[in-house]
C-alpha cells in the first residue's frame, strides 16, 4: 500500500515542480491567455468540464495541466487550483457522506489504468486513501494558486470571486463543473 500512496504521490507533485522550473517569472510580464486568444476555448479546458461532469478527476486534472503547459497564465494555473480544490471537497463531501467505496474508487481512479488494475487488486483502506488524496491536492491547489498570485494577483481575485459564486449557487455538487464565466 505504501507503495501505491508513493507512486501517487510522484505523480502529483511532479508536475507542479516541472511547471515551475520550465515556466520562470519574467520581469517582462506574463499576461493572460485569453488575451492572445479571445473568445477562444482551449481544448483541454473544454476536456477538463467534461471530466468533472463525468467525476474522472484525474483526467480533469491532466487536462488542465495541458493547459498550463500549453498557455501558461494566470487563469491556467488558477483553472489547476480549482480542479484540486474540487477533488478534495468532492472527497470531503463523500467522506461526510460515509461514501467510502466511493471514496476508494476514485482513489483507484486517480492511480491510473494500468493493465494490472484488472487483476490486481489495490485493496486500499478507503479512510487512508481519502488522507493521502486531500493531502496530496491540497499541498497541489496551495502551489498552483502561489504561481497564479505570482503571476497577476488581481485577476486571480476576480476568477475566485467568480469561482466563489459559483460554489455558492451549487452548494452541494459544485465540483462537478466550472464557473459559467470561464467558458471552458
Amino acid at each position: 500500500m505504501w507503495e501505491l500512496i508513493g507512486v501517487f504521490r510522484r505523480r502529483v507533485l511532479g508536475v507542479a515542480v516541472v511547471a515551475a522550473a520550465l515556466y520562470p517569472l519574467s520581469s517582462a510580464g506574463w499576461h493572460s491567455a485569453w488575451s492572445e486568444d479571445l473568445g477562444t476555448r482551449s481544448m483541454n479546458l473544454r476536456q477538463a468540464k467534461i471530466f468533472l461532469a463525468a467525476g474522472d478527476f484525474r483526467h480533469a486534472v491532466d487536462a488542465c495541466r495541458r493547459e498550463v503547459e500549453a498557455r501558461p497564465s494566470v487563469e491556467s494555473y488558477v483553472y489547476l487550483t480549482y480542479v484540486y480544490q474540487a477533488l478534495d471537497s468532492y472527497v470531503e463531501a463523500m467522506a461526510q457522506a460515509d461514501r467510502w467505496v466511493a471514496v476508494e474508487l476514485l482513489y483507484l481512479n486517480l492511480l491510473g489504468p494500468r493493465p494490472d488494475d484488472l487483476v490486481d487488486e489495490a485493496d486500499v483502506l478507503a479512510r487512508i486513501a481519502k488522507e493521502v488524496i486531500q493531502s496530496a491536492v491540497r499541498r497541489q491547489a496551495d502551489m498552483t494558486a502561489a504561481l497564479a498570485a505570482r503571476l497577476d494577483s488581481e485577476a486571480v481575485s476576480r476568477l475566485w470571486a467568480q469561482q466563489t459564486n459559483w460554489r455558492k449557487s451549487q452548494p452541494g455538487d459544485w465540483w462537478f463543473g466550472v464557473p459559467d464565466e470561464w467558458a471552458w
